[in-house]
C-alpha cells in the first residue's frame, strides 16, 4: 500500500513510519522540520520537506505515487503557545488540514487516519474519559483539533471520506531506533531525563503547579507507549471499511502524577532528580485518564507496554544512547 504520512519526521509520526515499513508498505513522508528531524525518517521511506498547506507539493506527491491512504500527524501541538497565538493553530491544524483533504479527494484518496488529542475534552467531568465524554476544550490547541474532527464528520457525510481519529493521552517511550526529541521540549518524561543527561541536575527542572485537586497536588496524566499508538494506527487501516467514521481514545486507563513520574525516572536511572514548583500552565486540566475499551473492542487493540516503568525504561535507554537527541544521528 502507498501511504502518505504527514508530520512523519516528528516523534509519533516517525515511529509509525518505522512500524509501517516493517509491514512492507511504501511510505512517503512530508514534514516541514519545524519540530521534526530529517534523521528520524528511516532510509526506506521517501521524504519530502514542506508544509501540508503547500498545494503544489501535495499535488506532486499524489500524482507521482498514487497514494492509497493518509496518516495525518502534522500539527501545532504546544498547549501553552496556543493560548497566546491561537491563529497559528487554527491555520495549521484546521485550514491546512482542509487543503490536504481537498487534494486527497481530487486524487480519489478517501482513507484517512487522524492524530487528534485528549485536549478536545477539556476539564474531565468524569474519569476515565470515554468517547461519550463531552468535548469542551479549554485551550486553542484542543479547539483546533476538535474543529478538524468536525470537518472529518462533514467530509465523511458529503464526500464518503473514511476516517478514524485517535485522541492520545500522553504519548511516551521510544523504539530501539527512534525516540522523542522536540526542539522545544515540554513533555515531562524527556524533560526529566534531559535534566540528568545534560548534566544540569543541579539546576533541575520545573513542575507546573502543585495545588491541583490530586493526591499530591500535581497533574495526573495517562501515559501510553508510542509503539502501542503505532500499532493502533496499523490496526486502524483495516478498520476503515467496517467503521468509516471511528473515533477512539488511546491510553492505559491509569493515571500518574507528575511527582510519581519523577520517582519512576529516579528508579530506572538510579539518579536523584532536582526539581522545583512553578505556577500552573494556562489550559492544563488537573486530570486526564482515558478509557480505551472502545478501541480494544473495535480494533482489537491491546497495549504491550501498560506499565509506566516499562515506558520510562525505553525512553531512558534511547536518550542514554542519544543524549543530544538526533544531533547524534541514528546508529
Amino acid at each position: 500500500m502507498n501511504i502518505l504520512v504527514t508530520g512523519g519526521a516528528g516523534y509519533v509520526g516517525s515511529i509509525v513510519v518505522e512500524e509501517l515499513l516493517k509491514e512492507k508498505h511504501s511510505v512517503f513522508v512530508i514534514d516541514n522540520l519545524q519540530e521534526g528531524h530529517r534523521e528520524s525518517v528511516l532510509p526506506d521511506a521517501e521524504f519530502y520537506e514542506g508544509d501540508i498547506g503547500n498545494k503544489e507539493l501535495l499535488e506532486n506527491i499524489f500524482t507521482e505515487h498514487n497514494i492509497n491512504i493518509v496518516l495525518h500527524f502534522a500539527a501545532e501541538t504546544t498547549i501553552e503557545f496556543s493560548m497566546t497565538d491561537p491563529g497559528l493553530y487554527f491555520r495549521n491544524n484546521v485550514v491546512n488540514g482542509v487543503t490536504l483533504l481537498d487534494l486527497m479527494l481530487k486524487h480519489d484518496c478517501k482513507r484517512f487516519i487522524f492524530s487528534s488529542t485528549a485536549a478536545t475534552f477539556g476539564e474531565p467531568q468524569y474519569t476515565p474519559i470515554d468517547e461519550k465524554h463531552p468535548q469542551i476544550p479549554i485551550n486553542a490547541y484542543g479547539e483546533s483539533k476538535l474543529m478538524f474532527e468536525k470537518v472529518l464528520d462533514w467530509y465523511h457525510k458529503a464526500y464518503s471520506l473514511k476516517f478514524n481519529a485517535f485522541r492520545y493521552f500522553n504519548a511516551a517511550g521510544a523504539s530501539e531506533k527512534l525516540g522523542e526529541d522536540h526542539k522545544n521540549e515540554s513533555h515531562l518524561i524527556p524533560v526529566i531525563i534531559n535534566s540528568i543527561l545534560k548534566q544540569n541536575r543541579h539546576k533541575g527542572f520545573q513542575i507546573f503547579g502543585n495545588d491541583y485537586p490530586t493526591r499530591d497536588g500535581t497533574c495526573v496524566r495517562d501515559y501510553v507507549h508510542v509503539l502501542d499508538l503505532a500499532q493502533a494506527h496499523i490496526l486502524s487501516m483495516d478498520n476503515l471499511d467496517k467503521n468509516p467514521k471511528g473515533k477512539y481514545n488511546l491510553g492505559n486507563g491509569e493515571g500518574f502524577t507528575n511527582l510519581e513520574v519523577v520517582k519512576t525516572v529516579e528508579k530506572i536511572s538510579g539518579r536523584t532528580i532536582s526539581y522545583s514548583f512553578g505556577d500552573r500552565r494556562k489550559g492544563d486540566p488537573a486530570v486526564l485518564i482515558a478509557s480505551s475499551e472502545f478501541a480494544k473492542k473495535e480494533l482489537g487493540w491491546k497495549p504491550k507496554y501498560p506499565k509506566l516503568e516499562d515506558i520510562v525504561k525505553t525512553a531512558w535507554d534511547w536518550h542514554s544512547k542519544h543524549p543530544n537527541g538526533y544531533s547524534n544521528k541514528l546508529r
